[in-house]
């Protein structure tokens, strides 16, 4: 099937009316007909996890998700995420424990941290790692990640870090 086919979602918050080939996958649709680039597409299977996205408040792989399946959802980007301020201290943490590096996986990152941090308000060092186990980064080691994220842990339980 060829025929471009009609969707409505909300992205971020704003409603979104598109026509796109039945074969489109969120994170092309993303990237290319909305220009949130902060959407990275790496491996393109799921495993690496930089495109991930929130699907009606659950992170998803968008590379898997075909665009016509996200009809009348609601998708957040890490654009929405950040432009909410949502994640605010969540992106200090990442810069001042230098857990940014190269920033490819940053995004993918910053969405599983909040992720999990919804889930579970101060989870310990082996919930961050286990949480961040879908999502790859070849540069920092994840030490200065999961330290990122559990000083945010620590900050919104009003402890010291």
């Amino acid at each position: 099937m060829t025929t471009p086919v009609a969707i409505s979602l909300e992205v971020n918050g704003e409603r979104v009316e598109a026509h796109v080939l039945p074969r489109l996958n969120l994170a092309d649709f993303l990237r290319e007909h909305l220009k949130l680039t902060g959407t990275h597409v790496g491996c393109e299977h799921g495993v690496c996890g930089a495109c991930t996205v929130r699907v009606n408040g659950e992170i998803v792989r968008s590379c898997l998700v075909l665009a016509i399946q996200t009809q009348n959802a609601a998708v957040e980007t890490i654009e929405g995420l950040s432009d909410s301020g949502e994640i605010a201290d969540l992106q200090a943490a990442f810069r001042d424990r230098n857990a940014l590096q190269c920033g490819f996986c940053t995004p993918a990152m910053l969405m599983a941290a909040q992720d999990l941090l919804r889930q579970t308000a101060e989870p310990d060092r082996e919930q961050i790692r286990e949480h961040l186990s879908g999502n790859y980064c070849r540069c920092t080691g994840y030490q200065a990640i999961v330290d990122a994220i559990e000083t945010t842990a620590r900050l919104r339980a009003g402890r010291a870090p």
